[in-house]
């Protein structure tokens, strides 16, 4: 089976639509007969992401190749990057504003929240310049 290739368009203006690229990838693996469990992953990992786009970086790009054992995510931003990734990492921890906050976004779970439901993640940012990050998880 061929890779199965996903792009996506995340709006940083727009709370409303982030998570359309993760809902979108959740419908295909279901329709491919993917486990309910590894959808689950994916959609909270993938979801996570958009969010941090949206939060942190104006917005980005997501895709996503699916192969038969696996799912590889790639989210891309030309965000501020991220100073300190060892503290970002941390649970918790989050440079969200006091007005993202009041609309229950930065609690600083993102990036803990997809280390936890992938199998692989590297974090690739330079600051000024933006962020990558890859995930992989399996089926």
């Amino acid at each position: 089976m061929e890779c199965i290739r996903l792009e996506y368009d995340v709006d940083g203006e727009n709370f409303a639509s982030a998570g359309n690229a993760s809902e979108s990838v959740k419908r295909t693996l279901k329709q491919m007969g993917v486990s309910p469990e590894s959808v689950r992953r994916v959609a909270i990992a993938m979801y996570e992401g958009e969010i941090n786009m949206v939060i942190h970086a104006h917005g980005g790009r997501a895709e996503a190749e699916i192969y038969p054992d696996h799912i590889d995510i790639y989210l891309k931003d030309k965000g501020p990057g991220i100073a300190d990734l060892e503290l970002a990492m941390k649970a918790g921890w989050s440079t969200a504003s006091e007005n993202i906050r009041s609309l229950g976004f930065g609690a600083g779970m993102g990036l803990p929240n997809m280390k936890k439901y992938s199998d692989e993640m590297k974090v690739d940012s330079v600051v000024g310049v933006g962020t990558t990050v890859f995930l992989r998880i399996r089926f």
